[in-house]
């Protein structure tokens, strides 16, 4: 009830925050989608303008190239006197071309010299010379073609508006510089197009010539203008010499525009056209505006209707806050009891194993103690030291914590072969009965988790039937499976391996069902205080969840309890080839160099001392930076790296992987008695040790990591 109050006012929370941050996140996609839309369209719209543009650029320049070219045809061979003999005839010809088109203001032809045989703007034309005019001295070392000149301000006795030259070079039959044939073609008729076709807001055109002489702008300018070949235009017309897109401050004003620019066919001159991009913006600005006088108001409302339900709710939910205070006051009572509980619980587990290690300490520290006694509180310390790492095994199980070692084993088998052992733990008081499967039934866990997880729940049946009654232990392939791990892999049994489930039974008192959901707690035993931690179960509960799987119960009073197991199923082709039992004592170290990286100095000196006397050559280092500098000066001094897990700075499981990283060659075994990474990623592929070891144990792991080295190396070669 509570949970769902605080979720209800949860959700109105979320739903209030989303009624404001959902509008404005789809605004802004709205925006975003709607600006690179706007833009889309304008260089779309600059692309057509610009079509039309080019278009008449194109058409104008070719009529005044055909008229030169109709001109110079005209007076081709006539020397210069006939020429002159000739020119009212010429001039009146000359003014019917400017006459005729717009673009013209005047038409000229001239000798060698510059000085103006025929005109159509006087006849007889004055005697000036234009040599010093682009047009006319263009052509004189080469003939180049058509010519199209700079803006030029006409010189007295002649008047009007500013004009630029187009001409051609007049030759003789033998190839020789006779004069020039020019046409005046003026810049304002360009605009005045431009001015027409140019009617939205911030609208720009401009045509010039490739070395940057702009010829005509709109809109209009007082002045020349000369862009720079090394400019942004300049840069950009150079990556992409036919035509393009570019968004640029233009030189004349400064003004941001976007600008599309195409070359006239084999002219070298440019048009280009473009819009302001203020002009963009405010197309854009002015659709979401319509957006907003719509979406402003609707989000407000909801808003506002949601926050007046949060108010309602939370006056509602106010009403119930003391009876909540009260019941978590009660709750946490009831866990520091519980608390207490296990604390007591493993306090007197520890102080137990604790008593005999300090008593057998002090029993082997007396003078004159025989072999047989010696030897007798040894295994007594042994014995003690292996519960204690079961009973902290347990409690990292509950947490699901524990760094497991999956292998793949026959359930059957493994229960057949612990039949012995629980007989032995049970007490002869009570009958066991097995049921295996014909079939192999695989899983893929933790060999000695699963033994202690089968031993906790014979214990715990044990303890529920007061030493006398009967057990049965049944291993089949699971055809139903619970609830939980429907949604898991395997949980729909026929598309995959499905679950091997491991019931026990037996024929107790039964739980109570105000029980039956708390019995995997660790808070919880029905054991007097100081008989147990409770942790038993809690430990089945824990592997079978990290293995992937689940535990269930089921009970009657006065009917018993069955336990059910349920472990994911492999294929039967992923068993291993048995092993023999790791039974060898210490192997000698025969001059192995190892490199022991542990930051507790107590337990390094207990494995440099062990392995020292049994031959290997250690090399002891407290953290893993010194450990990587070791083995960066000398990569083939070590034979093994032996590195705790946690330690400061760089962990172990840190250091194998930049020794693997790095191609260093030396194996690494790991060692820990729990780790936060290891416990939530694994080993990585890396030998492991669990803490506490045996140097016995070690020594094997050593020797196995350095014998896996040298099968590798033998194979490389």
């Amino acid at each position: 009830m509570q949970g769902a109050q605080r979720n209800s006012l949860k959700l109105l929370q979320w739903m209030m925050a989303a009624s404001l941050a959902l509008p404005i996140a789809l605004f802004a996609i709205a925006a975003t989608i709607s600006y690179t839309s706007t833009k889309d369209i304008a260089d779309r719209e600059i692309e057509r303008t610009l079509d039309v543009a080019h278009e008449h650029a194109l058409k104008v320049f070719e009529t005044i190239d055909r008229s030169l070219a109709e001109l110079n045809e005209v007076v081709r061979g006539l020397p210069d006197d006939l020429i002159r003999a000739r020119e009212p005839a010429l001039h009146r010809r000359l003014k019917r071309l400017a006459d005729s088109l717009p673009q013209l203001k005047s038409a000229w032809i001239f000798d060698a010299n510059g000085k103006a045989l025929v005109n159509s703007l006087a006849s007889p034309p004055p005697e000036l010379s234009f040599a010093d005019r682009d047009y006319f001295y263009a052509h004189v070392d080469q003939a180049i073609g058509t010519f199209i000149g700079m803006p030029l301000t006409p010189r007295p006795p002649y008047q009007g508006a500013r004009f630029f030259g187009m001409s051609r070079r007049r030759d003789s039959d033998d190839g020789s510089f006779i004069g020039v044939i020019q046409a005046s073609v003026l810049p304002e008729y360009f605009e005045s197009f431009y001015a027409r076709i140019g009617s939205d807001p911030g609208s720009f055109f401009a045509m010039g010539r490739a070395d940057g002489v702009v010829l005509a702008h709109f809109p209009r300018l007082d002045r020349d203008l000369r862009l720079d070949p090394g400019g942004p235009v300049g840069r950009q017309i150079a990556a992409h010499p036919a035509h393009g897109l570019m968004t640029i401050a233009w030189p004349s004003d400064g003004i941001e525009r976007r600008l599309g620019y195409r070359r006239i066919a084999e002219y070298p001159i440019y048009v280009s056209a473009g819009l302001e991009t203020s002009a963009i913006r405010a197309r854009w600005l002015a659709t979401m505006g319509q957006h907003l006088v719509f979406g402003v108001p609707a989000t407000a409302l909801l808003f506002l209707l949601l926050a007046f339900a949060f108010r309602r709710t939370q006056h509602l939910q106010t009403e119930a806050a003391k009876r909540r205070e009260a019941e978590e006051a009660l709750k946490h009572s009831q866990r520091l009891e519980a608390l207490g509980q296990l604390t007591g619980g493993v306090a007197h587990d520890f102080n137990n194993l604790l008593t005999v290690i300090r008593a057998s300490v002090d029993l082997l520290n007396r003078p004159q103690l025989t072999e047989e006694r010696r030897q007798r509180y040894m295994t007594a310390i042994a014995d003690a030291v292996a519960r204690a790492a079961r009973l902290t095994s347990q409690l990292l199980a509950f947490a699901r914590r524990q760094t497991l070692k999956p292998e793949v084993f026959d359930v059957g088998e493994r229960m057949q072969s612990l039949h012995d052992m629980l007989a032995t733990l049970l007490g002869p008081a009570i009958e066991i009965a097995t049921q295996l499967p014909a079939e192999p039934c695989l899983v893929n866990a933790d060999a000695s988790q699963f033994e202690t997880a089968l031993i906790n729940m014979a214990t715990n049946a044990r303890d529920a039937m007061q030493g006398k009654g009967r057990i049965s232990f049944k291993v089949e392939v699971a055809t139903t499976v619970p609830d939980t791990l429907a949604h898991l892999p395997g949980g729909h049994i026929p598309d995959s391996n499905g679950f091997v489930c491991v019931v026990v039974s037996d024929t107790g008192i039964g739980i109570p069902a105000a029980r039956l959901g708390r019995i995997f707690e660790p808070f919880f035993t029905t054991k007097q205080v100081g008989h147990g931690t409770g942790l038993g179960l809690s430990q089945v509960f824990g592997f079978a969840r990290q293995s992937g799987g689940e535990v269930t119960v089921t009970s009657e009073v006065g009917q018993g309890s069955t336990f059910s197991l349920y472990l994911p199923r492999v294929p039967a082709d992923l068993l291993p080839q048995q092993q023999a039992p790791n039974t060898a004592p210490a192997l000698p170290g025969s001059g192995m160099s190892v490199l022991v990286v542990e930051d507790n100095i107590e337990l390094a000196n207990f494995a440099a001392d062990g392995l020292t006397e049994l031959g290997y050559s250690i090399t002891l280092v407290d953290n893993a930076a010194d450990a990587l500098a070791e083995l960066v000066v000398d990569t083939d001094r070590f034979d093994v790296v032996f590195s705790d897990v946690v330690m400061p700075g760089m962990t172990g499981l840190e250091l194998a992987r930049a020794i693997r990283d790095r191609g260093i060659g030396a194996p690494v075994v790991l060692t820990t008695g729990y780790s936060e990474a290891l416990a939530q990623d694994g080993s990585d592929g890396f030998e492991l040790v669990q803490k506490p070891y045996s140097i016995e144990e070690l020594s094997q792991i050593l020797h196995r990591a350095a014998r896996r080295r040298r099968v590798r190396g033998g194979a490389a070669e």
